[in-house]
């Protein structure tokens, strides 16, 4: 996959929980941005915001998580002393449960396939062919 098959995929999933519905509607990603902050705010006139916390484990996630609440104009934090891989956020639960938390999990699989698509290449090229897994064999490992 190449960098601008990425970002154009990337963009069709922002449109997908925009609820894009006509072509037109589909080429244009500042008004889908647009409708999912509507949403949003709709959404907190009925749903209070909430606390909620998330953890992240692995960075490349925690990095698109906080642009994805940027990007919804919503303002990410941690308590002192909480852990680097916690995100606190104040919104709907409903924004959470319809939009924010699936369009995250969809757009973090298309950035890891993405990510190990270039890591295989980079050390398929620069390191070794073989980029395959180690062997299996059979036995019990005793220690050293």
């Amino acid at each position: 996959m190449q960098e601008n098959d990425l970002l154009e995929k990337l963009r069709k999933i922002e449109r997908l929980y925009a609820g894009a519905t006509t072509p037109g509607e589909k080429e244009a990603a500042a008004e889908a941005m647009a409708r999912i902050r509507q949403r949003l705010q709709d959404t907190a006139r009925v749903d209070r915001p909430i606390e909620f916390r998330f953890t992240l484990n692995d960075g490349w996630n925690k990095k698109l998580f906080l642009a994805l609440l940027r990007r919804y104009d919503l303002k990410p934090y941690r308590y002192a002393r909480q852990r680097r891989n916690t995100v606190m956020v104040r919104v709907p639960r409903g924004f959470v449960n319809e939009t924010l938390w699936p369009e995250f999990l969809e757009l973090s699989e298309v950035l890891k396939t993405y990510l190990e698509e270039v890591t295989n290449r980079v050390i398929s090229q620069a390191i070794h062919e073989d980029a395959s897994e180690e062997e299996v064999v059979a036995g019990e490992y005793l220690g050293e």
